[in-house]
């Protein structure tokens, strides 16, 4: 049996960092604009520490509950359950800005579409370990994940969230290709969506304008551009060492959602280079020992486990940057840990404190 260890302090450090660094940065990003939505010039910044102290005590609480006990079918089907009546009732909500993401509780906004992520994570994982002996038997091994995978999906897409769809899908492609499917069947599954992937980007105006604003911004600098073009601009302006906390100009009503999507590129503009790639280097921390975790894990729910919340974490912060930079289309995919928000940073902080808890297991061996 594996010797029991204590939790990966340099993982923990790295998301400890992340999250001090979201009070700092969405308190800077939004100072103006809470002001001037609500005279209050903290509003954002209260908001985002209650999220934070009750997401650091999910993630306390979970790196002390056996990771073990989340395979249990009477956990994972009642999750699995719930996360699906919350998906179908949010579709029901009232409409925010043209999509139905946020269900209200207690006067506060959720969206089951993050909690979703957690969910097929947890699931995957239980099926995977059941049935990773005959991974390349499709027909057995992958219904119920393809199933779970296939109804979580299409419903963010009709409320609609595309970007929040597709993460989901390529967190449980990583979780089956880490069981050991060949790559040829994920390559097969891959081309085989690629007709469904286009008509989903070309059914809706939105999205065709995001391409085309992503391909040439300039061509539409103060329309499908502007998002693109005032991010690059506020990279830009960083420098290496950067303008200066509060310093920043183009969070003054510039830049769309700078304490939500945008924040990198604020924590840039602010922070220079030197900020940004500390950023980055914290999430390439988190990979890093995510992985470790997973490759050292006692058992196969337990590496699993591992790759999907790595993956979790690793691919939204590789969107969500790569947006910023102008690497791939706008999505709607926060900076997680550090974007303002509550249930991104619930589902990140909780997921962390699994990933915690599966490194007290973990072998000694490196």
């Amino acid at each position: 049996m594996a010797r029991k260890l204590k939790s990966d302090k340099l993982l923990f450090l790295a998301i400890l960092l992340l999250t001090c660094t979201s009070v700092v940065m969405v308190y800077s990003a939004s100072a103006v604009l809470a002001m001037d939505q609500f005279d209050q010039p903290y509003f954002f910044l209260f908001r985002q520490a209650v999220w934070i102290v009750v997401g650091m005590g999910l993630l306390l609480v979970a790196s002390q509950v056996d990771y073990r006990r989340l395979r249990l079918s009477a956990v994972t089907w009642t999750v699995l359950a719930v996360t699906v009546a919350a998906l179908v009732a949010v579709l029901f909500s009232q409409p925010i800005n043209g999509t139905r993401r946020w269900l209200g509780i207690a006067g506060l906004g959720v969206q089951p579409s993050e909690f979703a992520k957690l969910a097929a994570i947890l699931f995957a994982a239980a099926i995977l370990e059941r049935r990773m002996h005959r991974i390349n038997d499709i027909g057995f091994s992958l219904p119920p994940i393809a199933v779970m995978t296939g109804v979580f999906s299409v419903l963010i897409l009709l409320e609609p969230d595309f970007g929040t769809a597709l993460v989901l899908m390529l967190i449980v492609g990583a979780m089956v290709f880490a069981a050991g499917l060949s790559y040829q069947y994920l390559f097969g599954v891959a081309v085989a969506l690629l007709p469904l992937l286009y008509v989903v980007l070309t059914s809706a105006e939105y999205r065709r304008r995001r391409m085309l604003a992503f391909l040439n911004p300039w061509d539409d600098p103060l329309g499908d551009g502007f998002q693109l073009i005032q991010a690059q601009i506020a990279v830009g302006t960083g420098g290496v060492f950067g303008q200066g906390l509060m310093a920043g100009v183009q969070k003054l009503f510039y830049l769309p959602y700078p304490h939500t999507d945008f924040i990198y590129a604020v924590i840039a503009e602010e922070t220079g280079l030197i900020g940004a790639s500390i950023i980055l280097l914290c999430f390439c921390v988190i990979a890093w020992r995510g992985f470790r975790v997973a490759a050292l894990a006692p058992d196969r729910f337990g590496a699993l486990l591992a790759v999907g919340l790595t993956t979790m974490v690793a691919l939204q912060a590789f969107v969500n940057i790569s947006v910023v930079l102008g690497l791939v289309p706008t999505k709607g995919i926060p900076l997680p840990l550090v974007s303002a928000g509550g249930s991104s940073l619930l589902v990140s902080l909780a997921g962390m404190g699994i990933l915690l808890n599966i490194s007290q297991h973990a072998s000694a061996e490196a």
